[in-house]
């Protein structure tokens, strides 16, 4: 990989949880547990994860909408994990966000030009007259005619109202998008579009994404290499291809054997776990997965495995992970 734009290391997000007549901290939810991760410029690397897993939370952290509990953020090499205020401001123009909701993520009070303008306004960028210009270029730039400036979100389809998002977390030009689930509020039809869109912006303009799903078939479409979290931990990552032909996680292997198969003869081989996914608050010992794991041995149950090398740039963290 070249120098890498964004390099997270051994990050941590606890939330406390208060208990109690007087909501004293007794515990905390470990919603991201020691991640480390990197991404590299024009690069798309996809995070997917169960429901609860950490995925949106890593990628608010990564943004600096929560403040990490411990580890380290660089972007362009600078430390950006203590930065606040007026020194973080600059550094929100090259990170920024496309939520999984359109509709939430969108001020319904405000016409479709305010919403692309704001970010202008925050940093302080051009007049009146530049900004209209602006938004205009902007709509244009994700399939919206001119005429969108002056209406409201609620005046739009999900489609549409996504793609004014698109427009308004690339409108300060930056180096790196996280896309939160940006199609799974979508129809199906729509989703290609979007992804699309979203491939074309990439090539257009050199973006990096960090690309948070749960569909692994809508992570293999776009991403150049993919991370599989489970329970505030990332346990295996890889190129796109080597994931999808050579997984070797259990945990892996189970959400890739659930994607569908457009053939009405295939037999599929489906992996079903069993039981839930433990709680953040108070996770099993030893390997967090092991609770659901059918390969599972005593000394996954008493040591938590290390993240390490399986194969050339294929890591994960399972005791029973064959190397080579």
């Amino acid at each position: 990989m070249t120098e890498a734009l964004l390099e997270v290391d051994d990050l941590k997000m606890h939330f406390p949880v208060r208990e109690g007549l007087l909501l004293r901290t007794r515990k905390f939810n470990r919603a991201v547990d020691g991640v480390s991760l990197q991404i590299g410029p024009g690069e798309t690397l996809g995070l997917v994860g169960e429901s609860g897993c950490g995925k949106s939370t890593l990628g608010r952290c990564i943004a600096r909408l929560y403040q990490p509990t411990a580890g380290t953020i660089r972007f362009q090499g600078q430390d950006i994990t203590g930065m606040g205020g007026r020194s973080l401001r600059p550094m929100r123009q090259n990170i920024q966000m496309i939520f999984q909701d359109p509709m939430e993520s969108l001020n319904a009070r405000h016409t479709v030009g305010d919403i692309l303008a704001e970010p202008f306004v925050v940093q302080r960028m051009g007049d009146r007259a530049w900004r209209s210009k602006r938004v205009n270029e902007l709509l244009n730039i994700v399939g919206l005619p001119a005429r969108s400036a002056s209406r409201y979100p609620f005046e739009f389809s999900g489609g549409q109202r996504q793609r004014i998002g698109i427009a308004r977390a690339i409108a300060l030009n930056p180096k790196l998008v996280i896309c939160d689930e940006p199609v799974s509020a979508l129809d199906v039809s729509i989703q290609s579009q979007i992804l699309n869109l979203l491939m074309d912006l990439q090539r257009e303009f050199n973006l990096s994404y960090l690309f948070i799903a749960h569909d692994l078939a809508v992570v293999k479409h776009v991403s150049d290499r993919v991370a599989i979290m489970y329970l505030g931990k990332i346990i295996e990552t890889a190129d796109s291809e080597t994931i999808y032909r050579d997984a070797r996680h259990p945990y892996t292997q189970s959400l890739i054997s659930a994607i569908p198969v457009p053939d009405p003869h295939h037999q599929p081989s489906r992996q079903v776990l069993q039981g839930d996914v433990p709680s953040p608050i108070n996770p099993p010992e030893g390997c967090h997965f092991h609770p659901r794991c059918p390969i599972a041995e005593a000394r996954c149950r008493q040591r938590e495995p290390e993240l390490r090398e399986l194969n050339r740039d294929h890591l994960g963290a399972c005791h029973l992970a064959v190397t080579g």
